[in-house]
């Protein structure tokens, strides 16, 4: 099957809505509506520290119980999984890297963009084993690349293949989750693995992958707070608490990086060392969505309508409440 064929409006589609009866499952669509008071509904990712600890703390659910709202947790694979379920209003808002909106904006997902992380290209990066001869982007052509489709990082090889003078035809995408990613990596089904932090730490230190790229002079690697629509509309004070919280966090962990990496550990399951390393990696410092930061996701929009991988030019500035 061609990429053509793979990435036709009905398969973009079924990227997120293939995972909707796990979603459903979660039932916070039914919690809301037996409740009496409002419900902030957060979907979160186990890799995403900066939502991890603020669930950890407790901080955010003191606040916001005080003006008599709960808040709700529920934990995705992936930024694909946690936008489907944003779209079928299981959760209200989360957080997820820069290439996940676009497909789901192509899909016809209704959110906003809420807030994002300043640019952390160093935490992502395209690995390849320690012994491998290839030493450059431009020797992977024909090679195969394992990557998670629809994430951060599929935008990272279009980007960094375009930089060394390559096409995204010229390699052998390996659609596969990171966990089965690295497995491939491992044994040497694929020639090389795109893959953010904590994930590309964890490589590093575990099995001595060598980055033969990261974002650095390729992408900016923003990650994104989005909510649902609806949600937003009507519930711009919450979001002003939740956002306020979050920045809370993220001034936390830069001002107690080791500390911060040791909470995390047996909740992300590494060791609090390669934690601590990605940490350093991402910025933690948070804004409202500007008009340049929606300039570089246009840029990223287009180059996949150009390549086929989503069905439909699109404007991002629709999903931004007017």
């Amino acid at each position: 099957m061609s990429t053509q064929q793979y990435f036709s409006r009905r398969r973009v589609l079924g990227l997120f809505s293939a995972l909707t009866v796990a979603v459903t499952a979660v039932g916070f669509g039914n919690v809301a509506s037996a409740q009496s008071k409002p419900v902030l509904r957060i979907g979160y990712q186990k890799a995403a520290s900066t939502l991890v600890l603020l669930k950890a703390h407790g901080a955010l659910e003191k606040r916001l119980q005080a003006q008599g709202v709960d808040v709700k947790w529920a934990e995705f694979a992936a930024g694909p999984q946690l936008l489907e379920a944003l779209n079928v209003g299981s959760v209200d808002f989360g957080y997820v890297g820069e290439a996940p909106p676009v497909f789901a904006q192509a899909a016809g997902a209704n959110f906003v963009y809420t807030a994002y992380e300043i640019p952390t290209p160093n935490a992502e990066g395209l690995l390849v084993q320690k012994d491998s001869p290839i030493k450059t982007v431009a020797e992977l052509k024909g090679k195969k690349i394992a990557f998670n489709k629809g994430s951060d990082v599929h935008w990272l090889v279009v980007a960094l293949l375009k930089k060394a003078g390559l096409t995204y035809s010229d390699i052998q995408p390996v659609y596969l989750a990171p966990a089965d990613a690295r497995a491939a990596f491992e044994k040497g089904a694929v020639d090389a693995w795109a893959i953010w932090d904590p994930f590309q730490a964890a490589a590093e230190k575990q099995i001595g992958a060598r980055r033969l790229a990261t974002g650095v002079g390729a992408v900016s690697h923003h990650q994104f707070f989005l909510s649902a629509r609806p949600f937003a509309e009507k519930n711009g004070e919450i979001l002003k608490v939740l956002l306020e919280e979050i920045t809370k966090e993220g001034q936390w962990i830069r001002a107690n990086t080791k500390e911060a990496a040791a909470q995390l550990a047996p909740i992300q399951g590494l060791d609090a060392d390669v934690i601590e390393v990605s940490l350093k990696r991402y910025e933690h410092i948070f804004k409202p969505v500007d008009a340049k930061v929606l300039e570089e996701q246009q840029r990223i929009a287009d180059a996949f309508f150009e390549l086929k991988l989503i069905p439909k030019k699109l404007n991002v500035k629709e999903a931004v409440l007017k």
